[in-house]
């Protein structure tokens, strides 16, 4: 088995099971890594989200410790989730739209920029049928957002829709 984790050093660590010492260091984010998510259709692709003074995400070859190639999303990376159905991701963000973009990848196109959290995005999880991401926020507010239900949707029509089924939750999450 791989594992993955991430520091504040800035850096993603690759580890084999019972080694003591890492596989790879990867050492290409220049501030904390915030988020980690490995994709689902290729078993060697790990994806890795820059704090606020970074804003990358990057794709690694964790086979090799190689860097695929990054992008700067222009704001924090808190939490990386790639889609069950589609060759898409989404990413939530901290200052200053505190979003939710959802990615073509691996062109790395914007589809949508979902917004609602008044303060940053801290975690996003996933539906088990890969149609619904739930965000929660510094705001103390958990969203869902209906995002990848029909393939075939425009960029507008998915963020027009994506923020039309947005629902608050919570408030208070505590």
């Amino acid at each position: 088995a791989v594992v993955s984790t991430q520091s504040t050093g800035n850096n993603v660590m690759i580890w084999t099971d019972g080694e003591t010492t890492p596989l790879h260091a990867l050492i290409e984010h220049t501030a904390a890594v915030k988020a980690l998510a490995w994709s689902p259709t290729s078993k060697n692709l790990l994806a890795s989200g820059g704090g606020t003074q970074d804003r990358q995400i990057c794709f690694w070859n964790a086979t090799h410790g190689t860097l695929q190639h990054s992008v700067d999303t222009g704001s924090q990376v808190s939490s990386i989730l790639w889609s069950k159905k589609t060759k898409e991701l989404v990413t939530g963000h901290g200052y200053s739209q505190n979003q939710l973009t959802v990615w073509k990848y691996p062109t790395m196109t914007r589809l949508a920029e979902l917004t609602g959290h008044q303060d940053r995005v801290l975690q996003l999880a996933m539906s088990p049928d890969g149609s619904t991401v739930v965000s929660l926020g510094a705001d103390e507010a958990l969203r869902l957002w209906k995002i990848f239900d029909c393939e075939t949707e425009t960029k507008t029509k998915r963020s027009e829709k994506a923020r039309a089924t947005s629902s608050k939750l919570s408030m208070h999450c505590r």
